[in-house]
């Protein structure tokens, strides 16, 4: 049953609607693409699921054979999670599908839908749920994760949001989970990973967003130092209609960048503000960015939400080199400014990057309890990403990458959003970023998935009888 040859599917192909792509298939190398290409493996099958029938078929396959598996939602995971050599892939992107009730404020969504999808439909009504801040992340593998954006501060995290999932467990079983049914498996699922089955769809709440204030503004390496210490006092303060990502970045070539600071190393702040998002409102919302210094460039204007979400579609598009690690934060030390500043200095390429992602404001309002998110008393989520066009830098971007981590987590809060955590950091990076729910977690996955069939994650295994 382990094979690869075509016949060895037939069963698997009569139980689906979807396709189911093997080694020697013409759509097989592109099925078997993802985001981050620097993961090149090759799964023993690709089962592209239409629905859930096909899913729970593709699991009981697996799992009858004696095969591995593993789950693609989007494809955004940076340590390419979701592609197995071996394994049997369920493929849930052709699973991309939106139904919004506007009176209700809700929206429920296919598990392999991206935020683009959900951003659009529920757009159309005037309604938005905080996730993201690109419009190619899969909706699946960003909330099971914990999932934060641009509405964060307004409107809490992407699971502070999420009212119910429909899962296909390991027994190929289907339950869903929500407060009045499977509460602890609704629990778990709140940030605890692909761990506990495939999630086929999602229903959020959703709220009102429509029109939003999108503006950047950049200053010169040079006062990255008053920048920062700036930063990290004034956004906590601010209204939580205001969100703003700090970063090192070299500035993209094209609008609305001028020509002139094209290429050179910048610090600056990618804002959204979600009140009132005409001209005059936002020049006093931005009043402030010349305290700590004068921006080299700002910029700011009313857009509609779905385009700020898709903002760094075209600029990180699918088939680059990726290498990305992350962490926690309380607060931004004196010492950690030191590190951001030597490392912005030591950027690999024009593409790699520092962002500091605010996680306050409303997602503090939930207890510490209340999900399998841990850190509800983190300030920022951040990450190190090394990126390039260049398969010959895969080493390079991913050697900056580990030094800055290495020189910043010691100002750290020791663990990390679990989609920020690298393929290659071992068990304890798990254990740290889960703090004192990692146990109960266990026992959810023990009663859900005692096999832990669900192995290709960030995993959490079942706890012992």
């Amino acid at each position: 049953m382990g094979g690869t040859s075509g016949t060895t599917y037939e069963t698997l192909r009569e139980q689906m609607r979807g396709e189911v792509i093997a080694p020697g298939d013409d759509a097989y190398d592109g099925a078997r693409e993802i985001y981050n290409a620097m993961i090149d493996r090759r799964p023993a099958a690709i089962a592209r699921c239409a629905d859930t029938t096909d899913v729970r078929a593709a699991v009981r396959f697996a799992r009858d054979g004696g095969l591995d598996l593993s789950v693609r939602g989007g494809g955004h995971s940076g340590g390419g999670l979701c592609l197995v050599d071996g394994a049997l892939m369920v493929d849930l992107s052709a699973m991309r599908w939106v139904r919004v009730d506007p009176a209700a404020r809700t929206a429920m969504v296919g598990g392999g839908s991206q935020l683009g999808d959900l951003d659009h439909e529920s757009h159309g009504f005037g309604l938005a749920t905080p996730a993201g801040i690109m419009s190619t992340t899969g909706v699946g593998g960003l909330t099971l994760g914990g999932g934060h954006g641009y509405l964060t501060r307004a409107y809490g995290l992407t699971i502070d949001n999420l009212l119910a999932a429909d899962v296909v467990l390991a027994d190929g079983s289907v339950v869903t989970a929500s407060a009045d049914e499977h509460p602890e498996l609704y629990w778990a699922l709140r940030g605890g990973g692909g761990n506990y089955g495939v999630v086929t769809s999602f229903t959020y709440a959703l709220h009102p967003v429509d029109t939003v204030g999108l503006a950047v503004t950049l200053w010169d390496p040079a006062n990255l130092d008053a920048v920062l210490r700036w930063y990290r006092e004034y956004l906590p303060g601010a209204p939580e209609e205001l969100y703003g990502f700090f970063a090192l970045l070299a500035v993209p070539p094209g609008p609305p960048f001028p020509e002139e600071i094209h290429g050179k190393k910048m610090c600056g702040v990618v804002w959204c503000y979600t009140g009132v998002a005409d001209e005059d409102s936002l020049t006093n919302t931005f009043a402030d960015v010349s305290e700590p210094a004068p921006p080299v460039f700002h910029f700011a204007a009313p857009v509609p939400y779905p385009a700020i979400q898709s903002t760094f579609d075209g600029l990180i598009p699918k088939g680059l080199q990726w290498y990305w690690r992350g962490d926690f934060f309380d607060r931004i030390t004196d010492g950690a400014i030191d590190v951001h500043g030597s490392f912005l200095d030591s950027m690999p390429t024009d593409l790699s990057t520092m962002h500091l992602y605010p996680v306050d404001g409303a997602a503090h309002r939930p207890g510490p309890m209340d999900t399998a998110w841990a850190y509800r008393d983190a300030t920022w989520s951040g990450v190190i990403a090394g990126i390039s066009p260049e398969p010959a830098d895969a080493g390079v971007i991913r050697d900056w990458a580990v030094g800055y981590w290495d020189a910043l987590h010691p100002h750290s809060m020791g663990g990390a959003y679990v989609n920020f955590i690298g393929a290659d950091e071992g068990d304890e990076r798990v254990r740290a970023t889960y703090r004192g729910h990692y146990d109960r977690l266990a026992a959810v996955k023990a009663t859900y998935d005692p096999d832990n069939v669900f192995h290709h994650n960030q995993n959490i295994r079942p706890a012992k009888g």
